[in-house]
């Protein structure tokens, strides 16, 4: 059987080859990454490039560009004799199966460990054949070890991938597929993978199994058969607690809402009920009604909720775990429409709302700190209803940046940053060592367009997208064009050390990235599928001089970079594999730059860094949301080592408020180069009324509000006016029971008082057209107005779940293609 089974497997091999071999890089959640086989390399000959006979100093070359501190250095002189260095640290493991995919995860924070699992599986008739390998590595993948034997060489699930637990406990969950069995198995460890432990599911799972957040004993997963069951042992017992549960997912308090269907039905979107339980299914509540989707973002829980006329919806948001509710002031939107959560965190909300028809794209709104007003950022956002596909980025090396694309004349794609947390979007700088591109009308005029996921999905050659990390100040590596629009040619890879102010380009062409030692160190590897690759590059002075290293004489075809989350090692691993005359086979390079950066940095390798700053002389510069920051950063021209206990460090300033620091109120906008809000035109002088709660609501109505987060003392205040919007307003689309008052055996008093308060109303009313909408603005405009007289400022959505992605700079973003996928 053993030699029936790798001969079907030598044959499937030979048939892949015949169709051709590539790899494609995947990302995963936790740090995780997969490299798979997938596509053509044909009869592809192993060449070295010529480059890599140059001479070293030949291969060095150098981009004049300001230093932290504002002077001009030459740092290409620093990097001398570093070949024997690095060859003495350069560390190569060949994997010698015939897997067609490998997953990694690094198992804890600075443990060294890494777990890669390879999975080989084809079809053959009726049947499925394949194997799974599991290596442990623990000096970050210089060395691995084959560990199969501790899962009894079952065959592992690659599209759950590796489960690693959230917090440093070392736990790992492997989920196996187990055939001719009904029930399912898992593989568990909590000794960083140095041994597993097979636990028997009564259930098969759906998705991978998923941590409390804040217990990494209690695990949650959702069955084929739509059962939701949870373990407070670690896999050991398991219990079913719900049934029909479609989407589950980890709240802050050891609480797990989710969505279940009383039809048996999933596919019943708007009918959902939405429930929680904290206390691990002994109680569960039902906390709203009639939901197409829900999510979570920040300290905000939103649910898409149908409204009852006909297919819209609206968002409703609660910030006490859906114990009350409040309509959030967005466009309701229609079934070929969606929402999407950019970016949350406890202050603010970013929302992408679609615009109704196939037109991919829609309007950014930012929300207040309750997650309820929100005001318009950015129109025409580009947002593909197809794919789910949008470029918005957080640039976390840098507080308040946010970069994306938008949809310009002719269908061209734009990119726009904004550096105040959304209250302005602005082109980006045109690099001063590039020349604008054939896309540029003026050839003197253009700027820099940055390449993200829109790019990767209609398939340019983009090999990675913007990346940027918290301990790297200021830092934002990215692939790019110059011109009026995005290029579809071959991109460049900028660097911008000052968070998006300026950029240079680094090098041509597209490059594979990674950040090391927090920004005292960048690598990159050029892309090029087709052929093999011997060389890597590397930067100390952030991009702006790089050196070139061959590190073996036997190239590979390269799939990708591996180095540990958080930017902190000095370790890089270089994925790929080696054609032979029979097989291909997978291979792991990795290289240790400690002896690169011989020293520890010392005070005198520091500088002080004033962030959003251009003149450091003016007083005024440098404030960005109500303060400034000054951060010690590394000189470009000091070659040393940060360290894995390198921390930012910040000395914060609070400036005097300015009207900058203020967003425009629902239904005001800013004009171009101007910082005043004005009303927008189509909604000038009607009543628009805002509901809280359900209850009267007193509202700020000059039309500005202080941005969430915004730190500022003193100084230019906007005048305010308080106007008293008594009218009740009662939603009955999120449990009426919470909105609505009792009902009792006194509605002969509600009748009186509700004609009362409609006398009143109307004689406020009066008052009011007067007072205010002849001589003054209102603050807050309810929606069925604004998408009366200003269709052309909302957007709509598309209604699928709403996903919350965790990415790889500890951040969370939500890049979803439906309400469900958006709400996390």
């Amino acid at each position: 059987m053993r030699l029936l089974l790798q001969c079907v497997l030598l044959l499937s091999l030979f048939t892949f080859k015949a169709a051709g071999l590539d790899f494609k890089l995947e990302s995963r959640a936790s740090g995780q990454l997969s490299f798979v086989k997938q596509a053509d390399s044909g009869a592809r000959l192993v060449k070295r490039s010529l480059q890599a006979w140059l001479p070293a100093a030949s291969r060095l070359h150098k981009i004049r560009r300001r230093s932290a501190g504002g002077e001009q250095v030459d740092t290409c002189q620093a990097l001398k004799g570093y070949e024997p260095k690095l060859a003495a640290n350069t560390h190569r493991y060949t994997f010698n199966d015939l897997s067609g995919s490998v997953s990694l995860a690094w198992v804890g924070d600075g443990t060294g460990v890494i777990l890669a699992l390879t999975t080989f599986q084809v079809p053959f008739f009726m049947m499925k054949f394949g194997q799974s390998k599991l290596y442990r590595s623990e000096n970050y993948g210089k060395s691995f070890q084959d560990i199969t034997e501790l899962i009894n060489n079952t065959f592992i699930r690659a599209e759950f991938g590796i489960g690693i637990s959230p917090e440093n406990s070392g736990k790992v969950i492997l989920t196996c597929e187990v055939s001719g069995e009904e029930d399912s198995r898992i593989f568990v460890s909590n000794d960083f993978g140095k041994s597993f432990t097979n636990k028997n599911l009564p259930f098969t799972p759906l998705t991978q199994i998923t941590y409390n957040p804040e217990d990494s004993s209690v695990l949650l997963a959702l069955s084929i058969d739509n059962e939701m069951w949870l373990s407070e042992d670690f896999g050991s017992n398991w219990k079913k607690t719900h049934n029909m549960v479609c989407l589950a997912k980890w709240g802050r308090g050891n609480t797990i809402f989710f969505t279940a269907s009383n039809n048996g039905s999933c596919m019943d979107r708007g009918m959902l009920e939405l429930k929680k339980t904290s206390d691990y299914g002994k109680t569960i509540k039902t906390v709203a009604s009639k939901i197409y989707s829900f999510g979570l973002g920040g300290r905000f829980l939103f649910a898409s909720v149908m409204t009852g006329k006909g297919t819209l919806r609206m968002i409703h948001v609660s910030v006490d775990k859906g114990e009350t509710w409040n309509m959030a002031q967005l466009p309701p939107v229609g079934h070929e429409q969606f929402y999407s959560i950019l970016a949350a965190n406890d202050e603010m909300v970013f929302m992408h709302v679609d615009e109704p028809g196939d037109t991919g794209f829609g309007t950014i709104y930012v929300s207040d700190d309750r997650g309820t007003v929100y005001s318009k950022s950015l129109e025409r956002h580009l947002y593909t209803t197809t794919g789910g596909d949008t470029d918005f980025t957080n640039v976390t090396s840098l507080r308040g940046v946010y970069i994306t694309s938008i949809l310009g004349e002719g269908d061209s794609v734009q990119s726009v940053i904004s550096f105040d947390q959304g209250g302005e979007w602005v082109p980006l700088r045109k690099p001063v060592n590039s020349k604008c591109d054939a896309t540029a009308k003026d050839p003197a005029k253009c700027s820099l367009h940055i390449h993200a996921a829109y790019s990767t999905a209609m398939r340019l050659n983009i090999p990675m997208l913007p990346m940027s990390e918290p301990n790297a100040v200021g830092l934002i590596l990215a692939h790019g064009s110059v011109g009026d629009a995005i290029s579809v040619i071959n991109p460049d890879v900028y660097v911008s050390d000052d968070g998006g102010y300026t950029w240079i380009k680094a090098l041509d062409g597209p490059h594979h990235y990674a950040i090391l030692d927090s920004g005292g160190l960048l690598v990159a590897v050029e892309h090029n599928p087709n052929q093999p690759i011997s060389r890597i590059k590397f930067s100390t002075d952030e991009g702006q001089c790089w050196a070139v290293y061959n590190f073996t004489d036997d190239p590979i075809y390269f799939s990708g970079l591996a180095s540990e989350p958080g930017a902190r090692s000095m370790n890089l691993s270089l994925w790929g594999y080696r054609d032979s005359l029979l097989s291909q086979y997978w291979v792991s390079i990795t290289i240790d730059f400690k002896d690169l950066l011989t020293r520890t940095c010392e005070d005198k390798d520091y500088v002080q860094w004033l962030a959003h700053s251009d003149d450091i002389s003016d007083p005024n510069d440098g404030c960005m949301l109500g303060y400034k920051e000054k951060f010690r950063r590394l000189r470009k021209d000091s070659v040393c080592l940060n360290g894995r206990n390198y921390f930012v460090n910040t000395q914060p300033t609070p400036c005097s408020c300015t009207l900058d620091d203020f967003l425009c109120d629902f239904g005001y906008y800013r004009k171009e180069n101007s910082s005043e809000c004005v009303e927008q035109p189509d909604l000038a002088g009607k009543v628009l009324e805002f509901c809280l709660h359900g209850k009267e609501e007193q509202l700020q109505t000059s039309g500005y509000r202080k941005i969430p987060g915004d730190k500022c003392e003193g100084g230019q205040m906007p005048e305010r006016k308080e106007i008293d919007l008594s009218k009740r307003c009662v939603s009955d689309l999120v449990n009426p029971e919470l909105l609505v008052v009792n009902h009792s055996s006194r509605s002969v008093l509600v009748v009186v008082t509700i004609v009362i308060v409609m006398l009143l109303s109307v004689a406020a009313g009066v008052l009011f057209v007067k007072r205010y909408i002849c001589g003054g603005r209102f603050l807050v405009h309810r929606y069925s107005v604004l998408q009366q007289h200003a269709e052309e400022n909302i957007s709509a959505d598309i209604d699928d779940p709403l996903e919350t992605n965790h990415v790889q700079n500890g951040k969370i973003e939500f890049h979803d293609d439906s309400d469900e996928d958006m709400l996390e």
